[in-house]
């Protein structure tokens, strides 16, 4: 195969590199495996880990009884091996590992590449393995995006799990028009984009106005705009982490409550977030690679979320507010302009085109505040016109918060690919289906996929 033949000349070459000598005198006899860890373990598990070219930590952990089928992520190295998803696959005979982000952090075409790295020093260890499959959560979903992307011929699959995958730049800039509309209408003054070395500063500032722009009727019909025109699911966290259940479509007051809650609540707010990844993006590109020039927020309200956009008009009227004079102001108001050569630098860490040559099944919650749904959209579109319809499934659970999935959730995902891989064949992969799925994984909470059709991305950005 040509996946396994790529993978062993890699594995070859880094052996002869730490031996010192050619790959042919370096090569094993026999693979060595690891050394034996999680003593606890019914699985009997073998671990094996050390440091990329770039001194990325990387982490396997293997079953003593390996079905030759292995999982490999970003933000394995560390936290994986005590993660219940991590049990429940060496219960399976499944292996898993992968790498971390800390040196790479934004650089996400370097964490591209560390993950075939990180399979080639597997196999250096285990032998080959008969499947590899690229799954993270977060930036590492994203991440196995684009190891399908980029590594086709390494990877036999990939899972990602509330990834971006409205790629780098598209992402970015519709998280640059929730907050430069919140900028302009709630919070003059405040970064955008120029984000200050004092981070925790701007987090705290950004959220001080947003809690006091929550007292008001006001306050309130802005945010719900900004969150409309940004996308942002109208479903938050409570500050102490706890889940309200989701508001009625019909409700103005609650679906704004949800927006509130969603840019400013619950452990991870999305205003943080914008503050302290932006300012890492800036200094991995090296400048800003976020625009919005050209772009019509009035339009953008006219294509949001149907039950969002009427909250808005009617937040208005009960504020009294005229929305037509913010959106002019929105309008009238200094445009952010990109560095080209930072998007240049930005779209390598990549821009998600579509084109798929190894089965993708994507996760995404319906309520994630950091990566938007309507993302998904963007990726079945691009996937759609490279003509690989085929080699896509896409899977929604409603859950509010950022990759909150349980570990049944996310096992009966990579069960659905291993069953993909196994017969050629896609099995069901509707609601119902991956439920039923879910539930015989014995799912605690009770599993929560949904049919959900994502809402049209409105920052695609073509490359």
């Amino acid at each position: 195969m040509i996946r396994r033949g790529v993978t062993a000349c890699l594995a070859a070459a880094l052996a002869a590199v730490a031996g010192g000598g050619t790959a042919a005198a370096a090569a094993p006899a026999g693979p060595p495996g690891g050394t034996p860890c999680l003593p606890d373990s019914p699985a009997r598990p073998t671990c094996v880990s050390g440091t990329l070219k770039d001194g990325t930590p990387y982490e396997f952990v293997v079953p003593a009884h390996w079905n030759g089928t292995v999982v490999v992520a970003l933000d394995f190295a560390g936290p994986g091996r005590s993660e219940p998803l991590t049990a429940r696959l060496l219960a399976d005979g499944v292996a898993r590992g992968g790498t971390s982000r800390a040196i790479t952090g934004w650089d996400i075409r370097s964490a591209i590449d560390n993950q075939a790295e990180a399979l080639a020093r597997f196999e250096q260890a285990y032998g080959p393995a008969r499947k590899a499959i690229a799954s993270g959560t977060s930036m590492g979903g994203f991440v196995a995006a684009g190891v399908a992307q980029v590594h086709p011929g390494v990877f036999d699959a990939a899972v990602p799990m509330c990834g971006g995958l409205g790629g780098s730049v598209g992402q970015w800039n519709q998280k640059l028009d929730t907050v430069f509309v919140l900028e302009r209408l709630v919070a003059p003054g405040l970064p955008v984009v120029d984000i200050p070395a004092d981070v925790e500063s701007a987090r705290k500032a950004w959220i001080d106005a947003l809690a006091a722009a929550q007292r008001t009727p006001e306050g309130r019909a802005r945010i719900a705009l900004a969150a409309a025109i940004g996308q942002l699911p109208a479903w938050g966290r409570n500050p102490d982490g706890s889940v309200p259940p989701p508001p009625d479509s019909g409700d103005a007051a609650g679906l704004q409550q949800g927006a509130y809650l969603a840019l400013a609540g619950g452990p991870l707010p999305y205003i943080g977030q914008a503050m302290s990844s932006r300012r890492q993006i800036m200094d991995v590109t090296g400048g800003n690679p976020s625009w919005n020039t050209g772009v019509d927020y009035e339009k953008q309200l006219r294509l949001a979320d149907p039950a969002l956009r009427r909250a808005v008009r009617e937040l208005y009227r009960a504020a009294g507010l005229a929305l037509a004079a913010d959106l002019k102001t929105l309008a009238a108001a200094p445009r952010v302009a990109a560095d080209p050569d930072a998007v240049k630098r930005f779209s390598r860490g990549i821009v998600l085109k579509g084109d798929l040559r190894i089965p993708v099944l994507t996760l995404s919650g319906t309520g994630d505040q950091i990566s938007t749904v309507a993302q998904q959209q963007s990726y079945e579109e691009n996937v759609r016109r490279a003509g690989a319809n085929s080699l896509l499934r896409q899977t929604y659970t409603e859950t509010v918060g950022h990759c909150d999935f349980s570990p049944a959730e996310q096992e009966a995902a990579l069960r659905t690919m291993f069953d993909r891989l196994r017969s050629g064949r896609w099995p069901a992969t509707s609601a119902p289906a991956m439920n039923a799925r879910a539930a015989a994984l014995a799912a605690d909470p009770a599993p929560r996929y949904v049919p959900f059709t994502p809402p049209r991305f409105n920052r695609p950005y073509p490359g």
